[in-house]
C-alpha cells in the first residue's frame, strides 16, 4: 500500500503545483494587461501600478477572464472592443508563461 499512497501523494502534489502555476500565470497576465492599459489611459508610476492591481483583483469576480475583459473595456469607454482586449490578454498570457518559466 505504501507505493500506492506514495503515487497518490505525488499526483496530488503535482496537481497542487500545476494549479499554483496556473494562478501565477493568470495573475501575471492580468498585471501585464493592466500595465498596458494603464499606459494607454495615461497613467504612470504608482497610478499605473494601482490600476494593474485593480485589474488583477477584478479577476476574482467570476471564473474565467471575462470579468477582466469587461473591466478593461469599460475603463476605455468603448474605445476598445472586447476582442481587442481578449487578444491583448492572450499576448500577455504568453508573455507571463515565458516570464514564469524563466523565473522572472
Amino acid at each position: 500500500m505504501t507505493t500506492f499512497n506514495d503515487r497518490e501523494n505525488a499526483f496530488e502534489n503535482k496537481y497542487a503545483h500545476d494549479e499554483e502555476t496556473k494562478f501565477k500565470i493568470a495573475a501575471r497576465a492580468n498585471k501585464l494587461l493592466g500595465l498596458w492599459a494603464a499606459d494607454l489611459l495615461g497613467k504612470t508610476g504608482d497610478d499605473a501600478t494601482a490600476y494593474a492591481l485593480e485589474v488583477i483583483k477584478s479577476d476574482f469576480v467570476e471564473a474565467g477572464h471575462e470579468d477582466v475583459v469587461r473591466k478593461v473595456v469599460s475603463d476605455f469607454n468603448g474605445e476598445m472592443s472586447d476582442d481587442e482586449i481578449r487578444t491583448k490578454l492572450s499576448e500577455c498570457t504568453l508573455k507571463a508563461v515565458e516570464q514564469i518559466e524563466a523565473g522572472i
